[in-house]
C-alpha cells in the first residue's frame, strides 16, 4: 500500500472538501464536523455529479445534481437509490495536519 500526501487539514474547511487527482481519477477529500477525514471518488454513480460540490450532512454527502445521498464511510448510495462510489483509506498526521491517501498498487501521480 502506498501513501500519498495530498493536502493538509488547514486546507479543508469543516464539512467541505478538496479535490485531488490520482492518475485519471478525481477524489474528493472531505473534512467532517467531528474532525475526521474521508475520501471518495468524486463522481456520483447516477449522472456523474461532482460530489465535492455536494452538501455534507453528518457522515453523508448529497449529490448536487439530483440529491442522491452517499455515505462517506462506505461509499454506498442510500435507499431508495442504489449504487456506490469508491472509497479510499485516509490517515492524518496529528502533528503536521498532513492528510494521506492510502492506495494499493497504483503508480499514479497525485496533483
Amino acid at each position: 500500500m502506498r501513501r500519498y500526501a495530498v493536502t493538509t487539514l488547514s486546507d479543508i474547511q469543516c464539512q467541505r472538501s478538496r479535490v485531488v487527482r490520482l492518475g485519471d481519477e478525481e477524489i474528493a477529500v472531505f473534512r467532517l464536523s467531528d474532525g475526521t477525514v474521508r475520501a471518495i471518488e468524486n463522481r456520483c454513480p447516477h449522472k456523474g455529479g461532482k460530489l465535492s460540490e455536494g452538501i455534507v450532512c453528518g457522515r453523508y454527502v448529497f449529490c448536487p445534481l439530483h440529491d442522491w445521498k452517499i455515505g462517506l464511510d462506505d461509499g454506498r448510495v442510500q435507499p431508495p437509490d442504489e449504487g456506490c462510489v469508491r472509497t479510499y483509506p485516509v490517515e492524518v498526521d496529528e502533528k503536521t495536519g498532513t492528510v494521506y491517501l492510502l492506495v494499493s498498487e497504483r503508480s499514479a501521480m497525485i496533483s
